[in-house]
């Protein structure tokens, strides 16, 4: 990943800071190190606005200068698919579909800005995104969101979590984006380091592609959309703190951009149509560090030299200067780069749509950017020493000292119901099915608009939102995210692996084929040796996993400080996957929504508790080994449920992950309104709450019995029949039946009861 990957990111200061506060690069972020490369580099001091380029462009969440070392190994380790359109690199990955479609996906995090102003934080959250997404040459089609908030019952989650998901909603609503899916979680390591990870899928036909390169002496540099204001200035690298250090009402807090939505629409069918009529050579958006990175990176991206006027920014505040106007977070822009020819038509266009456009430069051989303002030439750089050549750190990565002795804390000793205590099994279902963490997300989700455009064939409570993408032929496809935090917390490497399986799981249990991979990467501090192990054992995984697997890593994001003072959150690595539909008409859904299905457990079962849902929930307790990775098993787990969605020989299918077969089976007679009757092969415990991987509850359709069968038995897959859909209750032979209304008075007041 380069600059380009993290043009969106948090905009909060990343980099660490000498104690100088007096010299003006410490004040914008830059070491007296970093400062003496800048000044080695240009041979001379660097002007005000020249310092502020670097200061951004080579702040943490734009260099990625303390992981790209590591994130190589997703290119290195990469597996031949021939999927791939575009990847690491560019603003978002590109596969290929068939059928002469491509998608473009990527998920990025907006979690400091989210903190300190929920709603705004969240809605530029999304918007940024989604013009990751447009400036690929695709018409973004939907959006996903993974949300983590500390306890649901404390005061701050109280004042975060809603204006998150009123921002989100918003937002999406207002462009029109179906919001098709996502997490919601709880745990106290993100109290004051809410998580807020946005996801944005867009479709395109091969031949229209964009990249981010400024190529062409002598075409012209359009900046359109908003006008340039004082938004999140301050926000990136300005303000020098690494991670924050408090939350009373006197901390020292950035600015958060403001988004419009509405703009951000009209840029969006402006672009599309630019497109169309091709007159764009190249184009990147505008986001984190803002011109100072469109322009950078532009003719970074075409080997070439640029000339612009910052004269010529259209401004909402005239009295910013050179380094405002290079550093401000202003939303709904872009850029792009447009042959002499052609700018007539395109800023005809743009008037058409309603949205500011400026010529502001062209694209020249120098192979220098340079900028003007009022005539005095200000910026005088090789744009390459800005986007790509920044300092890279190799940071001291050691396992934390209490490592052994959190996996030695095996959940194994907790006190549990065994087979003949049928009120404690009870118990531990309703109290696991109500927690937070399980319980019903529609206090959340009925806020999204989850159908708009009409293309949405699943979205929550379903395992993966699936799209359809040709009307005639029924292609289509499934994206689901999955992180967990407890997991990465035990082991890293192993949680995030387990991240990427469930992902991969979700995605097949609907039916689709898994394809390939976008990731978020939210950790603490990378000067923290303990969190740079996290970090580096986390990318290790999903590196390993995904050649293991056969989807490829096509881009995605790194948000490092997120933590209060030295607390640092759980490591948490989300990974969103894309799945493809020959024909979304085949789909599964989760639910069980008929009678007379047979009810079959796909997958092993294992004593597999660390870092379970129950241990947390019952006894508040992280310790142990999170369960086993297979991937052969995933794969023939997922090779199974597709030739089985292909032939129709499912009414239901759900993936077996937090909260086990309990919450699987709970889930599945609430989402259809069906009840069950099954029977445990083994140690009821065992089987209702374990959280082994590689595991699937599915429901096969009357009559299809024996063909499913087969389908198992040439795959090697286990399978064990529960028992039937029917009635009105969950029934667990010889240990609890509970009727679908007290499960449902249960699920659905876990959120309302605290946040309302």
């Amino acid at each position: 990943m380069t600059a380009g990957q993290a043009t969106r990111q948090d905009t909060v200061a990343e980099a660490a800071v000498t104690p100088d506060r007096k010299q003006p690069f410490a004040e914008l972020g830059l070491t007296a190190a970093e400062f003496r490369r800048v000044t080695g580099l240009l041979g001379r001091r660097p002007t005000d606005a020249e310092l502020a380029i670097y200061s951004v462009m080579w702040s943490e969440h734009c260099s990625y200068k303390s992981s790209r070392g590591h994130l190589r190994q997703f290119a290195e380790k990469a597996p031949e698919t021939g999927v791939l359109l575009a990847g690491i690199g560019e603003n978002a990955g590109v596969v290929d579909i068939g059928q002469g479609y491509a998608v473009t996906f990527k998920i990025e995090s907006h979690n400091h800005p989210s903190f300190v102003e929920p709603f705004q934080g969240a809605a530029t959250g999304v918007g940024g995104i989604v013009r990751d997404i447009l400036a690929m040459g695709a018409r973004p089609v939907a959006v996903m969101d993974a949300l983590r908030f500390g306890p649901a019952q404390a005061p701050d989650t109280r004042r975060v979590l809603p204006g998150v998901v009123r921002g989100i909603s918003f937002y999406g609503n207002c462009l029109g984006l179906p919001n098709i899916g996502g997490e919601l979680a709880f745990d106290p390591c993100y109290a004051g380091n809410p998580l807020v990870n946005a996801l944005c899928v867009g479709v395109l036909r091969h031949r229209d592609l964009k990249v981010a390169a400024a190529k062409g002496p002598g075409n012209k540099v359009i900046l359109f959309g908003s006008r340039t204001g004082p938004d999140g200035i301050g926000g990136a690298s300005v303000l020098a703190s690494a991670s924050f250090e408090g939350s009373g009402a006197g901390a020292k807090r950035p600015s958060v951009q403001v988004g419009d939505p509405f703009m951000e629409k009209l840029l969006v069918e402006c672009c599309l149509e630019l497109y169309h009529a091709d007159l764009v050579v190249g184009i990147q958006d505008l986001g984190a560090a803002g011109v100072a990175c469109a322009t950078t990176e532009l003719a970074a991206g075409g080997g070439t030299g640029m000339r612009v006027s910052l004269d010529a920014v259209p401004l909402r505040d005239p009295a910013l200067g050179p380094p405002e106007i290079l550093m401000s977070e202003s939303q709904e822009r872009m850029m792009a780069i447009v042959s002499p020819a052609d700018v007539e038509q395109f800023l005809a266009i743009c008037a058409k749509w309603d949205v500011q456009a400026a010529e502001i430069g062209e694209v020249t051989d120098s192979g220098r950017l340079e900028m003007t303002w009022h005539g005095e030439l200000v910026v005088d750089i090789p744009p390459a020493s800005a986007a790509d050549d920044c300092p890279v750190y190799d940071r001291p990565a050691r396992r934390p000292a209490g490592q052994d002795a959190l996996q030695a804390d095996d959940p194994g000793r907790l006190p549990r119901p065994d087979a003949t205590n049928s009120a404690g099994l009870r118990a531990a279902l309703l109290a696991v099915l109500g927690s937070p963490d399980a319980g019903d997300k529609t206090w959340v989700t009925e806020q999204y608009d989850r159908y708009v455009r009409g293309d949405t064939v699943l979205a929550m409570p379903h395992d993966a939102g699936v799209l359809r993408v040709d009307e005639e032929t029924g292609l289509g496809i499934a994206l689901a995210t999955d992180g967990n935090g407890r997991y990465c917390q035990l082991d890293p490497y192993t949680g995030t692996q387990l991240a990427l399986a469930e992902a991969h799981r979700n995605v097949a249990v609907t039916g689709a084929r898994p394809l390939a991979v976008t990731n978020c990467l939210n950790f603490g501090s990378p000067e923290d040796p303990g969190v740079m192990w996290q970090f580096t054992e986390a990318v290790r995984g999903l590196a390993d996993g995904c050649l293991a697997l056969g989807t490829p890593v096509t881009g995605g994001n790194v948000s490092f400080y997120n933590q209060t003072g030295g607390t640092p959150i759980h490591p948490t690595p989300v990974v969103g996957l894309l799945g493809v539909h020959d024909d979304v008409r085949h789909r599964i859904r989760s639910s069980f929504e008929e009678a007379g299905a047979s009810v079959l457990l796909l997958g092993e079962t294992r004593p597999e508790f660390g870092g379970s849902l129950w241990a947390w929930v019952t006894h508040g307790q992280l310790g142990g080994r999170p369960p086993e990775v297979d991937f052969a098993a995933e794969q023939r787990l997922a090779r199974v449920l597709v030739t089985a969605a292909g032939r129709d020989l499912l009414q239901a299918g759900h993936d077996l992950s937090d909260g086990g077969l309990a919450v699987a089976l709970a889930e599945a007679c609430l989402a259809g309104g069906t009840g069950c009757s099954v029977t445990l092969p083994g140690d009821p415990f065992t089987f209702l709450f374990s959280e082994s991987a590689a595991r699937a509850l599915v429901a096969v359709a009357p009559g299809a019995e024996e063909e499913f069968a087969a389908v198992c038995a040439d795959e090697g897959q286990l399978a064990t029949v529960l028992g039937v859909t029917g009635g009105s209750s969950l029934r667990v032979t010889g240990a609890f039946e509970i009727s679908l209304s007290e499960l449902a008075a249960v699920h659905k007041q876990a959120l309302p009861a605290v946040l309302t």
